[in-house]
């Protein structure tokens, strides 16, 4: 199956006759082709010929180029240009600072900068912990990457990785009011990126780790842990196990299932892999078997200098060694985190009734969502263009809002549990589905009870 999407929306401007069937013809070559269209705007017109803007959604690079060749071939018509409407929203970045406070007159200058500015940098030394009252560090959080493992693509290093930042810091500010920033750095080295994170935090409220590959990342935020006095989250990871968790939670009402009931399969014991299956057992769901590229993880496994040392010794108790094909017989919950197309339509037939589908990698899940559906019960994935996505947005900006608002220099398992609750109970058993186990990325109330729960915990602690 092939899906169009947004992130694949082209905007067409073609030259043609101006005769009462040109339009019409527009908007069958582009159905025709396979592709969705969503606007079509006349810009000129004249008495022989208009000029049309075409946009519609397909479903690749090459999908597109066929669109614009089967326009070209209607009589008369002519390309005038294509533009790539995803490019477009780049360029020049996604991010701008603004200051906050006016400066418009002499007084405003000189409490601002100097001579004012120097006051303020007194109480700060006289007293660092001012620094999180009268800087920007009270609200501000550093999106830290090596660029090493971003999603979907790979190691393609920091510059290419900055527009996913731009992305997640612009997501930070829409969705909580967190002032995040970027910061790619062009080292893949752990001790580097440690030390260079160290002795960048004073100016933030709190450290966002994003795409940095495993086992590296385990070491990078256990050490940066240790060594700073602002909260450290691998959003790859607890991000994506928290929203994980509280799928699940609702997943378990639909179908009716119990959480220590359940056997899970997953794809993928990476650093998201192994962050969800630890969230999963301390809410009572430990029968975990989980597979990587080399097969089914199992204690004393050659050749498991990738997986984790907690992934080793605490799934798969029944030591099973099969494909994942076989484990996933009987099964409860697949959670996939690995790679697309791994999982096949006989696959899901052969799980436990009532059986729950998490296909997450992304832009491609492991199994077609529509094929899975047709065997269980409840089908979450990545995708925005598909019910239940588990999208790690629900879960970050409220937990860094709930941090920098109660000054917290901390996350625990404790934080990570709430988080996951707050999302799971945005979703009211009235509204509650199938299709709908997690609360929509725009619905306001989550970032703010997310923070809130979040908040009440680190204020606890």
């Amino acid at each position: 199956m092939t899906d169009t999407s947004p992130g694949y929306a082209i905007t067409l401007r073609v030259e043609l006759s101006a005769d009462a069937s040109s339009t019409a013809s527009l908007a069958q070559a582009v159905i025709n082709s396979g592709a969705t269209l969503t606007a079509l705007d006349v810009v000129e017109s004249g008495h022989e010929n208009m000029v049309v803007d075409v946009t519609c959604d397909t479903s690749d690079s090459a999908h597109a180029e066929k669109v614009t060749a089967a326009i070209s071939e209607i009589p008369g018509a002519k390309v005038r240009k294509v533009s790539d409407r995803t490019f477009l929203l780049h360029l020049g970045g996604k991010l701008e600072v603004k200051p906050k406070v006016p400066l418009r007159t002499r007084d405003d200058l000189s409490r601002a900068y100097t001579p004012g500015v120097a006051r303020v940098c007194m109480a700060i030394a006289d007293d660092p912990s001012n620094a999180r009252r009268l800087t920007i560090k009270r609200n501000t959080v550093a999106v830290v990457t090596d660029g090493s493992a971003v999603l979907g693509l790979g190691n393609i290093g920091p510059a290419a990785a900055l527009p996913v930042m731009e992305g997640k810091a612009a997501l930070f500010k829409q969705f909580a009011d967190v002032d995040a920033w970027p910061v790619c750095l062009d080292t893949q080295d752990v001790d580097e990126i440690v030390r260079t994170v160290q002795i960048l935090a004073p100016v933030y409220g709190g450290i966002n780790l994003e795409d940095i590959s495993a086992p590296r990342c385990f070491e990078i935020e256990r050490r940066l842990r240790d060594l700073l006095d602002i909260p450290v989250f691998h959003d790859d990871q607890h991000g994506t196990a928290i929203v994980v968790l509280a799928a699940l939670i609702n997943a378990l009402k639909v179908v009716k299932k119990k959480p220590a009931d359940l056997r899970i399969v997953m794809s993928g014991a990476g650093a998201a892999g192994t962050a969800i299956a630890q969230l999963l057992a301390e809410n009572g769901m430990k029968n975990i078997t989980a597979f990587d590229s080399k097969g089914a993880v199992y204690a004393g496994r050659p050749n498991s200098e990738s997986t984790s040392e907690w992934m080793l010794a605490n799934t798969n108790n029944a030591g099973f060694t099969g494909k994942l094909s076989e484990g996933i017989i009987g099964a409860d919950v697949f959670i996939g985190v690995s790679a697309p197309n791994i999982l096949t339509e006989a696959d899901v037939a052969a799980m436990a009734k009532n059986a729950i589908v998490f296909a997450l990698a992304n832009p491609d899940p492991e199994i077609h969502p529509g094929l899975a559906a047709k065997h269980a019960a409840v089908v979450a994935t990545g995708r925005s263009d598909f019910p239940n996505q588990i999208n790690n947005v629900l879960a970050f900006p409220g937990i860094f809002r709930g941090l920098l608002d109660a000054a917290s220099n901390k996350i625990t398992t404790e934080t990570l549990m709430a988080a996951a609750h707050a999302i799971a109970n945005c979703v009211s058993a009235e509204q509650l589905n199938a299709s709908y186990i997690v609360p929509s990325v725009f619905d306001p109330k989550v970032a703010k009870s997310v923070a809130a729960a979040v908040e009440a915990v680190a204020r606890k602690n």
